[in-house]
């Protein structure tokens, strides 16, 4: 996930920004100007950056994470009980001009995370998944959440496994890469 991702429209009873939303371990919120030092972190890091296209330039990183912080419906900023940064999850829309869809006409609704490096292998992606699908069933009329990833990216298609994903088995090229396309019920 971009800092700025595409507006997703919510219905009137789904406000925004929610509030935060809680589990066992973490929090996530929308995010906040105080959280653009760690957004660029996150998506200048080649680790993090590797299977989503490389690191961005720290110039375009910068002006990408430069707000509006708070105002895009569907992004959430992670963090631990003790504010200690995780990382990002959020949901788009699947354009339908893009390959890779389960329902005629594309536009599904598309979930992304990316967590920094120092967070990896903990449970903490599949909890902020979790808690977003949550918000997810409760704020928008979708029954099906897709995400894509890079076949290649095994850490991410274990997260997706575990977050009650499953493999559509179709594979596609885009961004000039092999990608899997998963989908689960919001419910």
């Amino acid at each position: 996930m971009d800092c700025p991702m595409a507006a997703l429209e919510l219905p009137a009873a789904a406000p925004w920004p929610p509030q935060p939303l809680k589990t066992e371990r973490l929090t996530l919120r929308a995010p906040q100007t105080s959280d653009q030092p760690w957004l660029v972190e996150l998506f200048t890091s080649p680790q993090t950056r590797r299977f989503l296209g490389g690191p961005l330039a720290l110039a375009d990183a910068e002006a990408a994470c430069s707000g509006p912080f708070g105002r895009t419906p569907g992004s959430f900023v992670a963090e631990t009980t003790a504010g200690e940064f995780v990382g990002t999850v959020g949901f788009d829309r699947r354009d339908a001009g893009r390959p890779g869809h389960v329902q005629p006409g594309g536009e599904e609704l598309e979930i992304s995370y990316a967590l920094t490096p120092r967070q990896w292998g903990q449970g903490y992606g599949v909890e902020a998944v979790g808690a977003a699908l949550t918000w997810a069933a409760e704020s928008l009329p979708d029954d099906r959440v897709v995400a894509c990833t890079q076949t290649a990216n095994t850490r991410s298609t274990a997260l997706l496994r575990r977050a009650g994903f499953t493999d559509t088995d179709q594979r596609f090229s885009e961004f000039d890469v092999d990608q899997s396309l998963w989908q689960r019920s919001t419910r």
